[in-house]
Protein backbone atom coordinates (compact mmCIF):
# COMPACT_ATOMS: atom_id res chain seq x y z
CA UNK A 1 0.00 0.00 0.00
CA UNK A 2 1.78 3.54 -1.12
CA UNK A 3 0.62 6.14 0.98
CA UNK A 4 0.26 8.40 -2.43
CA UNK A 5 -2.41 6.83 -3.53
CA UNK A 6 -4.04 5.65 -0.11
CA UNK A 7 -7.14 7.24 2.53
CA UNK A 8 -6.16 6.27 6.01
CA UNK A 9 -10.23 4.72 6.56
CA UNK A 10 -9.70 1.79 4.01
CA UNK A 11 -5.89 1.33 4.77
CA UNK A 12 -6.85 0.75 8.75
CA UNK A 13 -8.65 -1.74 7.82
CA UNK A 14 -5.30 -3.92 7.10
CA UNK A 15 -3.78 -2.67 9.80
CA UNK A 16 -2.44 -5.70 12.47
CA UNK A 17 -4.75 -3.61 15.03
CA UNK A 18 -8.06 -3.73 12.72
CA UNK A 19 -7.05 -7.60 12.30
CA UNK A 20 -6.22 -8.28 15.88
CA UNK A 21 -9.16 -6.76 16.98
CA UNK A 22 -11.11 -9.23 14.70
CA UNK A 23 -9.21 -12.10 15.53
CA UNK A 24 -9.95 -11.53 18.98
CA UNK A 25 -13.46 -10.99 18.82
CA UNK A 26 -13.93 -14.13 16.97
CA UNK A 27 -12.52 -15.99 19.88
CA UNK A 28 -14.36 -14.26 22.63
CA UNK A 29 -17.87 -14.75 20.52
CA UNK A 30 -16.76 -18.53 20.27
CA UNK A 31 -16.02 -18.82 23.58
CA UNK A 32 -19.06 -17.32 24.76
CA UNK A 33 -21.10 -19.65 22.85
CA UNK A 34 -19.05 -23.04 24.42
CA UNK A 35 -19.86 -21.51 28.01
CA UNK A 36 -23.72 -22.04 27.20
CA UNK A 37 -23.01 -25.04 25.45
CA UNK A 38 -21.57 -26.23 28.53
CA UNK A 39 -18.34 -26.91 27.19
CA UNK A 40 -16.42 -24.26 28.96
CA UNK A 41 -17.30 -22.39 32.00
CA UNK A 42 -18.80 -19.35 31.83
CA UNK A 43 -16.16 -17.66 34.16
CA UNK A 44 -13.52 -18.33 31.83
CA UNK A 45 -15.77 -16.96 29.01
CA UNK A 46 -16.02 -13.99 30.96
CA UNK A 47 -12.54 -13.54 31.93
CA UNK A 48 -11.31 -14.12 28.61
CA UNK A 49 -13.49 -10.89 27.66
CA UNK A 50 -12.33 -8.84 30.33
CA UNK A 51 -8.53 -9.55 30.30
CA UNK A 52 -8.39 -9.87 26.42
CA UNK A 53 -10.54 -6.87 25.63
CA UNK A 54 -8.11 -4.23 25.56
CA UNK A 55 -6.65 -2.09 22.58
CA UNK A 56 -3.47 -3.51 20.41
CA UNK A 57 -1.37 -1.11 20.85
CA UNK A 58 1.66 -1.34 19.06
CA UNK A 59 3.42 -2.75 22.18
CA UNK A 60 1.02 -5.86 21.72
CA UNK A 61 1.44 -5.55 17.90
CA UNK A 62 5.31 -5.86 18.80
CA UNK A 63 4.95 -9.05 21.32
CA UNK A 64 2.97 -11.54 18.53
CA UNK A 65 5.60 -10.30 16.02
CA UNK A 66 8.46 -11.77 18.57
CA UNK A 67 6.80 -14.62 19.01
CA UNK A 68 5.83 -15.58 15.59
CA UNK A 69 9.58 -15.19 15.04
CA UNK A 70 9.73 -18.34 17.07
CA UNK A 71 6.89 -20.47 16.22
CA UNK A 72 6.52 -19.14 12.91
CA UNK A 73 3.01 -19.50 12.86
CA UNK A 74 0.63 -16.32 12.88
CA UNK A 75 -1.86 -17.55 15.15
CA UNK A 76 -0.29 -19.18 17.49
CA UNK A 77 1.50 -16.14 18.25
CA UNK A 78 -1.86 -14.53 18.84
CA UNK A 79 -3.20 -16.90 20.91
CA UNK A 80 -0.06 -17.15 23.20
CA UNK A 81 0.15 -13.42 23.33
CA UNK A 82 -3.45 -13.10 24.29
CA UNK A 83 -2.64 -15.78 26.74
CA UNK A 84 -0.38 -13.38 28.40
CA UNK A 85 -2.66 -11.00 29.13
CA UNK A 86 -5.71 -13.57 30.47
CA UNK A 87 -3.65 -16.15 31.92
CA UNK A 88 -5.34 -19.53 33.04
CA UNK A 89 -8.28 -19.16 31.29
CA UNK A 90 -6.55 -19.01 27.89
CA UNK A 91 -6.44 -22.76 27.66
CA UNK A 92 -10.03 -22.52 26.79
CA UNK A 93 -9.59 -20.49 23.68
CA UNK A 94 -9.36 -22.18 20.53
CA UNK A 95 -10.97 -25.23 21.46
CA UNK A 96 -11.76 -27.25 18.46
CA UNK A 97 -10.38 -24.51 16.18
CA UNK A 98 -8.51 -24.01 13.49
CA UNK A 99 -6.27 -21.34 12.41
CA UNK A 100 -8.28 -21.01 8.91
CA UNK A 101 -11.38 -20.70 10.81
CA UNK A 102 -9.66 -17.42 12.56
CA UNK A 103 -8.11 -16.19 9.49
CA UNK A 104 -10.98 -17.02 7.25
CA UNK A 105 -13.53 -15.04 9.02
CA UNK A 106 -11.10 -12.01 9.72
CA UNK A 107 -10.74 -12.09 6.36
CA UNK A 108 -14.66 -11.91 5.79
CA UNK A 109 -14.95 -9.31 7.94
CA UNK A 110 -12.39 -7.08 6.45
CA UNK A 111 -13.68 -7.68 3.18
CA UNK A 112 -17.31 -6.45 4.12
CA UNK A 113 -15.67 -3.30 5.83
CA UNK A 114 -13.67 -2.29 2.46
CA UNK A 115 -16.89 -3.10 0.50
CA UNK A 116 -18.86 -0.42 2.55
CA UNK A 117 -16.36 2.04 2.43
CA UNK A 118 -16.78 1.57 -1.66
CA UNK A 119 -20.24 1.80 -1.87
CA UNK A 120 -20.06 4.72 -0.10
CA UNK A 121 -17.65 6.28 -3.01
CA UNK A 122 -19.42 4.92 -5.11
CA UNK A 123 -22.21 6.82 -3.79
CA UNK A 124 -20.05 9.83 -4.11
CA UNK A 125 -19.31 9.48 -7.51
CA UNK A 126 -23.07 8.88 -8.68
CA UNK A 127 -23.77 12.26 -6.82
CA UNK A 128 -21.56 13.85 -8.63
CA UNK A 129 -22.20 12.34 -12.13
CA UNK A 130 -25.72 12.71 -11.51
CA UNK A 131 -25.52 16.81 -11.09
CA UNK A 132 -22.85 17.23 -13.88
CA UNK A 133 -25.36 14.95 -16.06
CA UNK A 134 -28.49 17.09 -15.50
CA UNK A 135 -26.45 21.06 -15.88
CA UNK A 136 -25.24 19.33 -19.29
CA UNK A 137 -28.62 17.79 -19.74
CA UNK A 138 -29.17 19.68 -23.47
CA UNK A 139 -25.24 20.53 -23.88
CA UNK A 140 -24.63 19.43 -27.72
CA UNK A 141 -21.69 17.81 -28.27
CA UNK A 142 -20.61 15.51 -31.05
CA UNK A 143 -21.01 11.81 -30.47
CA UNK A 144 -17.78 10.02 -32.06
CA UNK A 145 -17.99 6.48 -33.54
CA UNK A 146 -14.43 4.80 -33.65
CA UNK A 147 -13.38 8.12 -32.52
CA UNK A 148 -14.83 9.73 -35.78
CA UNK A 149 -17.86 12.08 -35.53
CA UNK A 150 -20.64 10.30 -36.20
CA UNK A 151 -24.19 12.01 -34.77
CA UNK A 152 -24.49 14.79 -32.17
CA UNK A 153 -25.53 13.51 -28.95
CA UNK A 154 -25.31 15.38 -25.56
CA UNK A 155 -22.56 16.17 -22.45
CA UNK A 156 -25.59 14.96 -20.33
CA UNK A 157 -26.17 11.43 -21.99
CA UNK A 158 -22.27 11.17 -21.41
CA UNK A 159 -22.09 11.47 -17.71
CA UNK A 160 -25.72 9.65 -17.63
CA UNK A 161 -24.41 6.96 -19.28
CA UNK A 162 -21.61 6.89 -16.60
CA UNK A 163 -23.59 7.16 -13.44
CA UNK A 164 -25.81 3.83 -15.13
CA UNK A 165 -22.77 2.09 -15.66
CA UNK A 166 -21.97 3.20 -11.97
CA UNK A 167 -25.23 2.07 -11.01
CA UNK A 168 -25.22 -1.39 -12.37
CA UNK A 169 -21.37 -1.35 -10.59
CA UNK A 170 -23.05 -0.27 -6.94
CA UNK A 171 -24.93 -3.93 -7.53
CA UNK A 172 -22.24 -6.12 -8.41
CA UNK A 173 -20.36 -4.47 -5.22
CA UNK A 174 -23.68 -5.62 -3.26
CA UNK A 175 -23.97 -8.42 -4.35
CA UNK A 176 -20.17 -9.50 -4.03
CA UNK A 177 -20.24 -7.92 -0.15
CA UNK A 178 -23.07 -10.10 0.41
CA UNK A 179 -21.59 -13.41 -0.74
CA UNK A 180 -17.69 -12.74 0.78
CA UNK A 181 -19.77 -12.15 3.99
CA UNK A 182 -19.72 -15.55 5.27
CA UNK A 183 -18.26 -17.43 8.30
CA UNK A 184 -16.34 -20.89 8.70
CA UNK A 185 -15.53 -22.02 12.28
CA UNK A 186 -15.69 -25.71 11.51
CA UNK A 187 -12.43 -27.16 12.38
CA UNK A 188 -9.79 -29.56 10.76
CA UNK A 189 -11.31 -30.31 7.44
CA UNK A 190 -14.32 -28.92 8.18
CA UNK A 191 -16.18 -31.51 9.99
CA UNK A 192 -17.09 -29.93 12.81
CA UNK A 193 -15.62 -32.83 14.68
CA UNK A 194 -14.40 -31.16 17.99
CA UNK A 195 -16.70 -27.91 17.42
CA UNK A 196 -20.45 -27.39 17.51
CA UNK A 197 -21.70 -25.99 14.54
CA UNK A 198 -24.49 -23.36 16.73
CA UNK A 199 -20.55 -21.66 17.93
CA UNK A 200 -20.31 -21.05 14.07
CA UNK A 201 -24.09 -19.39 14.28
CA UNK A 202 -23.65 -17.61 17.34
CA UNK A 203 -19.75 -15.95 16.37
CA UNK A 204 -21.48 -15.56 12.54
CA UNK A 205 -24.42 -13.45 14.58
CA UNK A 206 -22.23 -11.25 16.33
CA UNK A 207 -19.83 -10.47 13.70
CA UNK A 208 -22.86 -9.45 10.82
CA UNK A 209 -21.68 -12.61 9.17
CA UNK A 210 -24.08 -15.65 7.83
CA UNK A 211 -22.40 -19.39 8.57
CA UNK A 212 -20.56 -21.20 5.56
CA UNK A 213 -22.96 -23.94 4.61
CA UNK A 214 -19.90 -26.36 3.74
CA UNK A 215 -16.71 -25.29 4.44
CA UNK A 216 -13.67 -27.51 3.84
CA UNK A 217 -10.89 -26.23 5.70
CA UNK A 218 -11.19 -22.44 4.28
CA UNK A 219 -14.18 -21.21 3.20
CA UNK A 220 -14.59 -21.31 -0.83
CA UNK A 221 -12.54 -19.48 -2.68
CA UNK A 222 -15.24 -18.58 -5.33
CA UNK A 223 -16.44 -16.32 -2.97
CA UNK A 224 -13.00 -14.30 -3.46
CA UNK A 225 -12.68 -14.23 -6.87
CA UNK A 226 -16.31 -13.13 -7.20
CA UNK A 227 -15.33 -9.63 -5.26
CA UNK A 228 -11.88 -9.32 -6.66
CA UNK A 229 -13.47 -9.73 -10.00
CA UNK A 230 -15.89 -6.93 -9.14
CA UNK A 231 -13.45 -4.78 -7.86
CA UNK A 232 -11.59 -5.08 -11.53
CA UNK A 233 -15.09 -4.68 -13.24
CA UNK A 234 -15.10 -1.32 -11.00
CA UNK A 235 -11.88 -0.11 -12.33
CA UNK A 236 -12.39 -0.47 -15.62
CA UNK A 237 -15.56 1.84 -15.67
CA UNK A 238 -13.36 4.42 -14.09
CA UNK A 239 -11.28 4.10 -16.58
CA UNK A 240 -13.91 4.06 -18.81
CA UNK A 241 -15.04 7.41 -18.06
CA UNK A 242 -11.01 8.23 -17.71
CA UNK A 243 -10.36 7.85 -21.57
CA UNK A 244 -13.01 10.13 -22.12
CA UNK A 245 -11.79 13.33 -20.40
CA UNK A 246 -8.79 12.08 -21.47
CA UNK A 247 -9.85 12.52 -25.06
CA UNK A 248 -11.48 15.41 -24.47
CA UNK A 249 -8.83 17.37 -23.33
CA UNK A 250 -6.59 16.98 -26.33
CA UNK A 251 -5.66 20.59 -27.49
CA UNK A 252 -7.07 19.76 -30.74
CA UNK A 253 -10.50 18.90 -29.11
CA UNK A 254 -10.60 21.01 -26.07
CA UNK A 255 -14.38 19.88 -25.40
CA UNK A 256 -13.72 19.45 -21.56
CA UNK A 257 -10.58 19.13 -19.22
CA UNK A 258 -9.72 18.81 -15.65
CA UNK A 259 -9.81 21.29 -13.25
CA UNK A 260 -5.98 23.29 -13.49
CA UNK A 261 -5.42 24.55 -9.52
CA UNK A 262 -4.14 28.42 -9.54
CA UNK A 263 -0.22 27.56 -9.14
CA UNK A 264 -0.77 24.36 -10.31
CA UNK A 265 1.86 23.23 -13.08
CA UNK A 266 1.64 21.07 -16.13
CA UNK A 267 5.00 20.74 -17.15
CA UNK A 268 8.92 20.82 -15.49
CA UNK A 269 9.54 22.07 -19.20
CA UNK A 270 6.75 23.65 -21.08
CA UNK A 271 4.86 26.28 -19.23
CA UNK A 272 2.04 26.24 -21.71
CA UNK A 273 0.94 22.25 -20.45
CA UNK A 274 -2.27 21.41 -18.83
CA UNK A 275 -2.57 17.61 -18.36
CA UNK A 276 -4.98 15.50 -17.65
CA UNK A 277 -2.82 14.05 -15.19
CA UNK A 278 -5.81 12.98 -12.74
CA UNK A 279 -7.64 10.55 -15.48
CA UNK A 280 -4.01 9.44 -16.45
CA UNK A 281 -3.36 8.31 -13.34
CA UNK A 282 -7.10 6.88 -12.88
CA UNK A 283 -6.10 4.42 -15.87
CA UNK A 284 -3.20 3.29 -14.19
CA UNK A 285 -4.47 2.76 -11.18
CA UNK A 286 -7.04 0.83 -12.94
CA UNK A 287 -4.74 -1.75 -14.30
CA UNK A 288 -3.36 -2.31 -10.43
CA UNK A 289 -6.89 -3.12 -9.63
CA UNK A 290 -7.59 -5.44 -12.22
CA UNK A 291 -4.03 -7.18 -11.73
CA UNK A 292 -5.87 -8.76 -8.84
CA UNK A 293 -7.97 -10.35 -10.65
CA UNK A 294 -6.15 -13.25 -12.43
CA UNK A 295 -4.24 -14.66 -8.92
CA UNK A 296 -7.97 -14.45 -7.07
CA UNK A 297 -9.03 -16.37 -9.35
CA UNK A 298 -6.46 -18.96 -9.58
CA UNK A 299 -6.88 -19.15 -5.63
CA UNK A 300 -10.55 -21.36 -6.28
CA UNK A 301 -8.27 -24.29 -7.00
CA UNK A 302 -6.93 -25.58 -3.62
CA UNK A 303 -5.48 -29.01 -3.20
CA UNK A 304 -8.28 -31.34 -1.41
CA UNK A 305 -9.73 -29.54 1.74
CA UNK A 306 -7.00 -26.73 2.27
CA UNK A 307 -3.84 -25.28 0.74
CA UNK A 308 -2.14 -22.10 1.66
CA UNK A 309 -1.54 -21.16 -1.92
CA UNK A 310 -4.42 -18.67 -1.55
CA UNK A 311 -2.71 -16.79 1.34
CA UNK A 312 0.00 -15.16 0.45
CA UNK A 313 -1.36 -13.95 -2.47
CA UNK A 314 -4.67 -12.31 -0.63
CA UNK A 315 -2.20 -11.04 2.12
CA UNK A 316 -1.04 -8.50 -0.69
CA UNK A 317 -4.47 -8.64 -3.16
CA UNK A 318 -6.44 -7.57 -0.25
CA UNK A 319 -5.44 -4.44 0.88
CA UNK A 320 -3.77 -3.17 -2.34
CA UNK A 321 -7.17 -3.86 -4.52
CA UNK A 322 -9.34 -2.22 -1.92
CA UNK A 323 -6.92 0.80 -1.25
CA UNK A 324 -6.06 1.23 -4.48
CA UNK A 325 -9.99 1.37 -5.90
CA UNK A 326 -11.01 3.58 -2.34
CA UNK A 327 -8.29 5.88 -3.88
CA UNK A 328 -9.52 5.93 -7.74
CA UNK A 329 -13.19 6.59 -6.85
CA UNK A 330 -12.98 9.56 -4.81
CA UNK A 331 -10.25 10.84 -7.65
CA UNK A 332 -12.90 10.42 -9.86
CA UNK A 333 -15.58 11.66 -8.07
CA UNK A 334 -13.41 15.12 -7.54
CA UNK A 335 -12.37 14.86 -11.20
CA UNK A 336 -16.41 14.79 -12.03
CA UNK A 337 -17.11 17.38 -9.75
CA UNK A 338 -14.83 19.83 -11.15
CA UNK A 339 -14.30 18.87 -14.53
CA UNK A 340 -14.33 22.01 -16.71
CA UNK A 341 -16.98 21.59 -19.99
CA UNK A 342 -16.62 23.83 -23.13
CA UNK A 343 -19.92 24.00 -24.62
CA UNK A 344 -18.94 26.78 -27.53
CA UNK A 345 -16.00 23.93 -28.48
CA UNK A 346 -18.90 21.36 -28.90
CA UNK A 347 -20.82 23.26 -31.13
CA UNK A 348 -18.19 24.44 -32.73
CA UNK A 349 -16.97 21.03 -33.56
CA UNK A 350 -20.36 19.35 -34.52
CA UNK A 351 -20.95 22.38 -36.86
CA UNK A 352 -17.35 22.05 -38.32
CA UNK A 353 -18.04 19.67 -41.40
CA UNK A 354 -20.85 21.89 -43.44
CA UNK A 355 -23.84 19.22 -41.51
CA UNK A 356 -22.49 15.96 -42.63
CA UNK A 357 -23.76 14.34 -39.35
CA UNK A 358 -27.01 15.05 -40.31
CA UNK A 359 -26.51 12.09 -43.23
CA UNK A 360 -28.80 9.43 -41.69
CA UNK A 361 -31.67 12.05 -41.80
CA UNK A 362 -31.71 12.30 -45.71
CA UNK A 363 -30.89 8.58 -45.75
CA UNK A 364 -34.45 7.93 -44.02
CA UNK A 365 -36.33 10.15 -45.70
CA UNK A 366 -35.58 8.85 -49.16
CA UNK A 367 -36.11 5.37 -48.21
CA UNK A 368 -39.76 6.36 -46.91
CA UNK A 369 -40.31 8.46 -49.91
CA UNK A 370 -39.39 5.48 -52.07
CA UNK A 371 -36.00 5.28 -52.67
CA UNK A 372 -34.34 1.41 -51.81
CA UNK A 373 -31.87 1.73 -49.26
CA UNK A 374 -29.05 0.58 -50.83
CA UNK A 375 -29.43 3.45 -54.10
CA UNK A 376 -30.24 6.34 -50.98
CA UNK A 377 -26.79 5.31 -49.40
CA UNK A 378 -24.88 5.19 -52.41
CA UNK A 379 -26.65 9.21 -53.48
CA UNK A 380 -26.36 10.32 -49.62
CA UNK A 381 -22.51 8.90 -49.47
CA UNK A 382 -21.80 10.70 -52.53
CA UNK A 383 -22.73 13.81 -51.68
CA UNK A 384 -21.79 13.16 -48.27
CA UNK A 385 -17.80 12.77 -50.03
CA UNK A 386 -18.25 15.82 -51.85
CA UNK A 387 -19.21 18.12 -48.22
CA UNK A 388 -15.29 16.23 -47.32
CA UNK A 389 -13.72 17.10 -50.73
CA UNK A 390 -14.85 21.08 -50.38
CA UNK A 391 -12.78 20.91 -46.93
CA UNK A 392 -10.27 19.65 -48.81
CA UNK A 393 -10.63 16.35 -48.04
CA UNK A 394 -10.70 13.79 -51.25
CA UNK A 395 -11.20 10.43 -49.10
CA UNK A 396 -11.33 8.51 -52.79
CA UNK A 397 -7.44 10.32 -53.58
CA UNK A 398 -6.20 11.01 -50.35
CA UNK A 399 -2.88 11.42 -51.62
CA UNK A 400 -3.33 14.15 -54.28
CA UNK A 401 -4.90 17.81 -53.46
CA UNK A 402 -8.26 17.47 -54.69
CA UNK A 403 -9.42 19.31 -57.65
CA UNK A 404 -12.94 21.17 -57.20
CA UNK A 405 -15.64 21.45 -59.41
CA UNK A 406 -17.66 24.86 -59.93
CA UNK A 407 -20.35 23.28 -57.08
CA UNK A 408 -17.70 22.12 -54.89
CA UNK A 409 -15.97 25.88 -54.85
CA UNK A 410 -19.43 27.24 -54.14
CA UNK A 411 -20.40 24.97 -51.32
CA UNK A 412 -17.46 26.81 -49.33
CA UNK A 413 -19.95 29.95 -48.92
CA UNK A 414 -22.67 27.48 -47.34
CA UNK A 415 -22.89 26.60 -43.49
CA UNK A 416 -24.33 23.38 -44.58
CA UNK A 417 -22.72 22.07 -47.61
CA UNK A 418 -24.57 18.81 -47.49
CA UNK A 419 -28.10 20.54 -48.02
CA UNK A 420 -26.60 22.68 -50.51
CA UNK A 421 -25.07 19.30 -52.50
CA UNK A 422 -28.16 17.56 -52.05
CA UNK A 423 -29.98 20.31 -53.82
CA UNK A 424 -27.34 20.11 -56.84
CA UNK A 425 -28.02 16.65 -57.03
CA UNK A 426 -29.68 15.68 -60.41
CA UNK A 427 -30.88 12.03 -59.02
CA UNK A 428 -32.53 13.52 -56.28
CA UNK A 429 -35.28 16.00 -58.11
CA UNK A 430 -38.28 13.41 -58.17
CA UNK A 431 -37.67 12.42 -54.59
CA UNK A 432 -36.66 15.45 -52.86
CA UNK A 433 -37.31 18.99 -53.67
CA UNK A 434 -35.94 21.92 -52.91
CA UNK A 435 -38.41 22.66 -50.74
CA UNK A 436 -38.62 18.91 -48.64
CA UNK A 437 -35.10 19.37 -48.09
CA UNK A 438 -35.18 22.76 -46.44
CA UNK A 439 -37.73 21.75 -44.34
CA UNK A 440 -35.71 18.42 -43.54
CA UNK A 441 -31.94 20.24 -43.19
CA UNK A 442 -32.91 23.58 -42.27
CA UNK A 443 -35.10 22.38 -38.86
CA UNK A 444 -33.06 22.67 -35.84
CA UNK A 445 -30.13 19.49 -36.12
CA UNK A 446 -30.04 19.90 -32.29
CA UNK A 447 -33.59 19.63 -31.89
CA UNK A 448 -34.08 16.75 -34.10
CA UNK A 449 -31.36 14.74 -32.26
CA UNK A 450 -32.04 15.54 -28.41
CA UNK A 451 -35.37 15.14 -28.89
CA UNK A 452 -35.52 11.79 -26.64
CA UNK A 453 -32.99 12.74 -24.01
CA UNK A 454 -35.79 13.07 -21.76
CA UNK A 455 -36.75 9.53 -22.15
CA UNK A 456 -33.34 8.46 -22.09
CA UNK A 457 -32.85 10.33 -18.34
CA UNK A 458 -36.64 8.96 -16.96
CA UNK A 459 -34.83 5.28 -17.65
CA UNK A 460 -31.74 6.29 -15.74
CA UNK A 461 -32.71 8.44 -12.96
CA UNK A 462 -35.99 7.49 -12.59
CA UNK A 463 -39.02 10.14 -11.63
CA UNK A 464 -36.19 12.62 -11.12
Amino acid sequence: MIPRYSRPDMTAIWEPANKFRIWFEIEAHACDAMAELGVIPKEAAKEIWDKGDKPYTQERIDRIDAIELETKHDVIAFTTELAEQVGEPARFVHQGMTSSDVLDTCLAVQMKQAADILLADIDKLLGALKRRAYETKLMPVMGRSHGIHAEPTTMGLKFARFYAEFARNKVRLEAARADIATCAISGAVGTFANIDPRVEAHVAEKLGLTPEPISTQVIPRDRHAQYFATLGVIASSIENVSIEVRHMQRTEVREAQEYFAPGQKGSSAMPHKRNPILTENLTGLARIVRSAVVPALENVALWHERDISHSSVERMIGPDATVTLDFALNRLAGVIDKLVVYPDNMLGHMNAFGGIHDAQRVLLYLTQNGASREDAYKIVQRNAMRVWKSFGIDQDNPDTPPVLDDVEKEAANHDNRLAFFLSHDPSLADVLSADDLKKLLEKDSVSYHTARVDDIFARVFGSD
